[in-house]
């Protein structure tokens, strides 16, 4: 595929609009290292422009040459001059992303997916519980919160991870927990080196939380084991089925609904997800090899 500008095709009324299937080309302004194997890209548009997004949109990624993949957007959505996605080097194509420079040059697809609801919670406690790198998909609904912080009432930051080495985000993690606007809580299922904080796994924060579970609204992304019992202890906690989401985020590959490898049930993931409020889903999430 050669490194074009983005086509567009023809509406109704006579307008256009970019075509969907077609990579739009963006340049690496910057990468950088999270973990071992995660790492950050910045991304600008080349000739300029801007790119807008819901917290919890995703892209497709395109390494010319290689592929592409499903990331979510891990930016701030009141920044669109720079477009932030967070990779773990699992296949090929993240391997391709994660081995870029500044300077290249990767195709994006997108935003596709459904949003975390956060615009929509205005006057609500926000209660976000976040497993291992799932913290990047949740980090712009974070930070709407937090750029738009009057607007709640308790803002409650649940993380957790395997080890202190794997915190993601870990310096900006440490800023959060110095605001006295917010409530951030740590655990990890082992601890290593000099961590004193809590060993466990993350639904057992839940009950730590200063949040009320009858005005809260939850956003809840990790593992699907994670997810699973995060969903219990939050019902457990009181909060009502209703009121709290979950980002079911697996087998993505066109992001349109084309393909069929995200087919969930009635569902195709990357364009009915992959945000689903947990009330919707909660009968499928127990069912094995769905």
């Amino acid at each position: 595929m050669t490194k074009t500008a983005v086509m567009k095709k023809p509406k109704a009324n006579g307008e256009s609009v970019a075509d969907p299937m077609l990579p739009r080309p963006f340049r690496v302004m910057k990468i950088k290292q999270e973990l071992s194997d995660i790492y950050t890209l910045d991304l600008q548009p080349e000739g300029g422009g801007k790119f807008s997004f819901k917290p919890g949109q995703f892209n497709m990624l395109y390494v010319y040459g290689v592929g592409e993949a499903p990331i979510s957007i891990s930016g701030d959505p009141s920044k669109p001059n720079v477009l932030v996605h967070t990779t773990r080097s699992v296949g090929k194509v993240s391997a391709a992303l994660n081995a870029l420079k500044a300077g290249d040059t990767v195709g994006v697809r997108g935003p596709f997916g459904t949003e975390w609801p956060v615009a929509q919670a205005e006057g609500k406690d926000l209660l976000f519980v976040a497993g291992g790198v799932g913290l990047a998909p949740l980090r712009p609904a974070i930070y709407y919160a937090m750029n738009n912080r009057r607007k709640f009432g308790v803002l409650t930051v649940l993380c957790g991870a395997r080890t202190p080495e794997d915190m993601l985000f870990m310096q900006e993690v440490t800023e959060w927990r110095s605001r006295l606007d917010m409530e951030v809580l740590l655990t990890v299922d082992r601890a290593t080196g000099a961590w004193k904080g809590r060993v466990g796994v993350v639904p057992k924060l839940i009950t730590h939380g200063s949040f009320d579970p009858a005005k809260t609204v939850a956003f809840v992304c990790g593992p699907e084991i994670m997810m699973h019992f995060t969903g219990k202890a939050l019902l457990d906690a009181g909060l009502p089925a209703s009121q709290f989401y979950l980002s079911m985020e697996r087998n993505m590959k066109c992001g349109v609904g084309l393909c069929g490898h995200c087919q969930w049930g009635p569902d195709f993931i990357c364009k009915d997800g992959a945000v689903y409020r947990y009330d919707t889903i909660a009968s499928a999430l127990g069912i094995k090899e769905l």
